[in-house]
This record gives C-alpha cells, sequence and structure tokens, in this order.
C-alpha cells in the first residue's frame, strides 16, 4: 500500500515539474509532424502552417534548453527567451508575406495546390 502511494506522488510530482526530456521529445513530436505535413502536404495553406509548427518545435527547444541551463546555474537567465522573440517575428512576417503570395498566386492562377502552380516553367 506504502509502494502504491509513493508511486503515485513520484508521478505526481513528474507531472507538476517535468525534465527536460519530457519538453524534447514534445518538441520532437512537433517537428516531425511539421517536416510530415511539409513533404506531404500540397495545398500551400497546409504547408505554412507546418512551418509554423517546426518554429514552435524550436521555440520549445529553446525555452526548455535555457529553464534547464538556468536550473543548473550554467547559462544566461534570457538567452531562450530572446531567441524565441526573434522566431515569433520571423514567424509573424513569414505568415505575413506567405499569406500575400498565397492571395496573388490564387488572383492570378486560381488554386493553391503547388502541383498546378507552375509559374518558373517556360
Amino acid at each position: 500500500m506504502f509502494q502504491e502511494a509513493s508511486r503515485t506522488s513520484t508521478a505526481l510530482e513528474s507531472i507538476k515539474h517535468p525534465d527536460l526530456s519530457k519538453f524534447l521529445v514534445i518538441a520532437a513530436i512537433l517537428f516531425i509532424i511539421g517536416v510530415a505535413g511539409v513533404l506531404t502536404r500540397r495545398n500551400l495553406l497546409v504547408i505554412f502552417m507546418s512551418i509554423e509548427l517546426i518554429l514552435n518545435a524550436a521555440n520549445l527547444n529553446f525555452i526548455a534548453f535555457s529553464r534547464y541551463l538556468q536550473d543548473t546555474g550554467r547559462g544566461d537567465v534570457m538567452s531562450g527567451q530572446i531567441f524565441t522573440v526573434f522566431i515569433i517575428v520571423v514567424a509573424a512576417a513569414e505568415a505575413a508575406i506567405g499569406l500575400g503570395i498565397v492571395i496573388a498566386l490564387y488572383r492570378n492562377r486560381e488554386t493553391i495546390w503547388v502541383d498546378e502552380i507552375d509559374l518558373m516553367k517556360w
């Protein structure tokens, strides 16, 4: 009985204070989903959303390593957060420019499917 209560309290403590490996696993899953979306989908909007997933995986890694290094006392406190803010700015710019490109392509070609867009062909 005591051993079961000990395991339960250890599991609850692990959920309350996750270690670095849990964050890295979640970031790896996000990254894999994003890469799979970029490689397999044909719709430009889905490809842009997949790129956002990849960037969010990088953000999660930066924040997780920043927290880990802060807890161990071996790193700058704000470096991961600063990189994350820069990535968010780049992602916002990418979304704005990408949406403009998608709207322009749809007006000219009346499609957003990657296979049907052949602007570079003669």
